[in-house]
């Protein structure tokens, strides 16, 4: 009895050894990387790109010329992060929600609160909305609301005039053509809407010569897809599904069974799973996407030691409602 008892324990110990080394070697096996020269990985002396999130929706009405411009003048802006949209006559407009309600006056110009949305309309009848409308500021006011003119025949040149018109991706693309700018664009639309958003910009990205320029995502799996299978030269971000499949094979640690190709890890510094709240702000994380020429990114990050921290991690990217906040912080740190 005893005999048998330790050969049993005998075979047992060779099977956890055997696991183990098998581990080992799983974890040691390097990962393909997705890219050699990953654009949106940062330098050791930059500490940290700096993403204007929606142009810096806390300083200026989210998503406008007035965002961008503003940003881009005052805080050695490193990226623009923007969200897309598709017109009724299949144009992309820079607009995070599918509706116009949250951000402009249309329902103060139709008199109604049902939900307006943007595919309904054309570019011209889009242009003759306030897209600052509801922006309020750091005292409480709405400061683009009673603009000198809106209410005359020339409404759409104030708009314009004062930055606050919506704005073409083509437009974006031209106005910043001569600068040193990389681009975050996320796909707002899914289905087929999206997967005629992704043809554009890819023929958008071949005329401004911008494939080494931005990263473009969904959180549409199809549209992800779509991208992976059709736009392979296209810096890809990964869809929630990819994303969850990225950390649920680096929880493990095991790299042989990561196989996804985006380029753009963008992730929150925590994500809730059921009951459970996973941290993603983490060292390993970051140092194993690294190894996939992955360029980790979050979003969207506020507060000045969080921001500090994900400094320190190693962070390539942070996209900022406040990119004065970052950029002071750069600054601070010796960075800029």
């Amino acid at each position: 009895m005893n005999i048998i008892k330790k050969k049993w324990l005998k075979k047992l110990l060779i099977a956890i050894v055997g696991l183990i080394v098998l581990y080992t070697i799983l974890q040691i096996i390097p990962p393909r990387k997705v890219m050699e020269d990953n654009p949106f990985l940062k330098k050791e002396d930059q500490g940290v790109l700096i993403a204007a999130h929606r142009g810096g929706r806390g300083l200026n009405p989210e998503n406008t010329l007035k965002a961008f411009d503003h940003s881009i003048a005052l805080y050695e802006l490193d990226i623009l992060e923007l969200d897309l949209v598709m017109t009724k006559d299949n144009r992309l407009v820079s607009i995070h929600d599918t509706t116009l309600n949250r951000t402009s006056d249309v329902e103060e110009i139709t008199k109604d609160n049902k939900p307006h949305y943007v595919r309904d309309y054309s570019l011209e009848e889009l242009l003759e909305f306030n897209m600052g409308y509801k922006f309020k500021d750091e005292n409480g006011e709405y400061p683009y609301r009673e603009l000198e003119g809106l209410d005359g025949p020339n409404r759409r040149d104030v708009l314009k005039d004062n930055k606050l018109n919506i704005v073409t991706i083509e437009e974006i693309f031209e106005r910043y053509k001569n600068l040193d700018l990389l681009y975050i664009i996320e796909i707002k639309d899914d289905e087929e809407v999206g997967k005629e958003a992704a043809d554009i910009l890819n023929s958008l990205l071949t005329t401004y010569d911008l494939f080494d320029k931005v990263t473009i995502g969904s959180f549409h799996d199809d549209i992800s897809k779509y991208l992976k299978e059709n736009y392979p030269t296209i810096i890809r971000g990964g869809s929630v599904g990819d994303v969850t499949g990225f950390v649920i094979t680096q929880m493990i640690g095991i790299n042989i069974f990561d196989t996804n190709n985006f380029a753009s890890l963008q992730i929150p510094t925590s994500q809730k799973a059921g009951p459970i709240t996973l941290k993603l702000d983490k060292t390993s994380y970051i140092n194993r996407a690294h190894r996939r020429g992955m360029s980790v990114q979050y979003w969207t990050i506020n507060n000045k030691d969080e921001m500090r921290h994900l400094i320190e991690l190693g962070a390539d990217v942070i996209m900022t409602d406040y990119p004065d906040v970052l950029y002071g912080l750069l600054r601070e740190m010796g960075y800029r």
